[in-house]
């Protein structure tokens, strides 16, 4: 579902997503979600950060969170090479 970027230029690039959810999950969980980056914030939250190809996947990764019992937090959608601190 979450795609790695291509290294030649595509018309339509995924879209990248930010999923916040309460409670820390150790990097282990980055096979499961498919790659994304996995950063744990001070507050207790942790970040789910990478593209994602379409909104299908974009649920199927929300499945995953509802799947684990943690509470979510927000989604929001990011420009692409935006570091995450800037939203």
């Amino acid at each position: 579902m979450a795609i790695k970027p291509n290294s030649q230029a595509d018309p339509n690039p995924p879209m990248v997503y930010e999923i916040r959810i309460k409670g820390h999950l150790g990097q282990r969980w980055a096979v499961w979600f498919e790659g994304l980056t996995i950063t744990q914030a001070d507050n207790g939250d942790t970040l789910l950060t990478g593209p994602v190809i379409d909104q299908a996947a974009l649920y199927g990764l929300l499945r995953k969170v509802r799947d684990l019992g943690l509470p979510l937090v927000s989604v929001k959608q990011v420009q692409s090479g935006q570091p995450d601190s800037q939203q």
